[in-house]
């Protein structure tokens, strides 16, 4: 969402129209972007119109094996994807930065499919990803990029703003599943986006925020959630509403780094789940920084090397820690 004022009109401010049919005329979108040399798409789900598109590294080191990234883009589960400017320019730069494969997932938005659609998605990629490392053990069918450039046991799932949402949700499924050889080590947790009914005191504060103004989250949310619930129904808001299933299965989450940034009004519900999660035994790693706003990492060049450099040191200390519960 670009930097303009914000509007009591929040439908304006986000330029779209909701259609009578339940579907969303959006009026503004970032361009997209074809694959390059550096990237290429992959099917997931012919049916929901889902892929994946992969991105590598432009000199990858002769015999070396890449971790990889599962990552999951933003945009309030109603706009973007995969090949959103933004997102593609984003992962080419990380995956040379990182030396890692990144595999960018297509996810459905809502209103069209609304919750939690997008979380099937995410956990359908990461089975994707399963049976491609199963093939390339067995001598089945495996993509090349994957066969020859990555180490499956060393996996990371990453989200932006909503992509942030898919991550968590998304652990919350296949923590007790058989991935192998697969190995999630991580989950990284850039500016979750979630909500609650009763406001926290940073969206209180920053309520006309120009990114993320309270009433346009709040409208997001209400295209995004299922019909007939609020704001604190789990997928928004797992502080208020996870049940003994959720809370038994946050518990064996592997490693987490959570950034948020202090102009953000949702980065106290980001610290909130921070502090959950450690109450529940994850070993999780927190980086707010004071100044910035949401999404600034894609406009900004220092706040976006910054977040390599975390990503990368917090890459580097999971793959040579303890085993993932994972």
């Amino acid at each position: 969402m670009e930097a303009t004022p914000p509007s009591s009109d929040p439908y304006k401010f986000l330029n779209i129209t909701l259609n009578s049919d339940g579907s969303l005329t959006r009026h503004r979108d970032f361009p997209k972007l074809p694959p390059t040399e550096q990237s290429k798409d992959i099917p997931l789900n012919p049916n929901h119109n889902t892929f994946i598109r992969i991105f590598k590294p432009r000199n990858i080191p002769p015999e070396s094996k890449l971790p990889i990234i599962v990552y999951f883009h933003g945009g309030g589960f109603i706009f973007y994807s995969a090949a959103s400017a933004p997102f593609h320019e984003s992962c080419t730069k990380m995956a040379d930065r990182l030396q890692t494969l990144i595999l960018s997932v297509e996810y459905r938005l809502a209103p069209e499919h609304r919750l939690p659609a997008a979380y099937d998605d995410a956990v359908e990629a990461i089975f994707w990803l399963r049976d491609q490392a199963r093939g390339a053990i067995n001598g089945a069918d495996c993509d090349t990029w994957l066969k020859d450039n990555v180490d499956f046991s060393k996996c990371f799932l990453m989200g932006s703003s909503s992509g942030g949402n898919i991550v968590y949700n998304a652990a919350l499924r296949v923590v007790d599943t058989d991935l192998s050889p697969v190995k999630i080590q991580g989950l990284i947790i850039n500016q979750a986006f979630f909500g609650g009914v009763e406001p926290s005191d940073s969206e209180s504060r920053l309520k006309d925020d120009r990114i993320c103004p309270l009433t346009a989250t709040h409208l997001l949310l209400s295209l995004c959630l299922p019909d007939g619930v609020d704001r604190d129904h789990v997928y928004s808001n797992p502080i208020k509403s996870s049940g003994p299933k959720e809370i038994e299965n946050m518990g064996r989450f592997p490693s987490t780094l959570i950034n948020g940034y202090g102009g953000d009004p949702l980065v106290d519900r980001q610290r909130h789940v921070a502090e959950m999660l450690k109450a529940r035994g994850v070993h999780v790693e927190t980086r707010f920084d004071k100044d910035g706003f949401h999404a600034c990492e894609l406009f900004d060049q220092n706040k976006a090397k910054a977040l390599y450099d975390a990503v990368e040191a917090f890459m580097k200390s999971s793959s040579t820690g303890p085993t993932s519960n994972m």
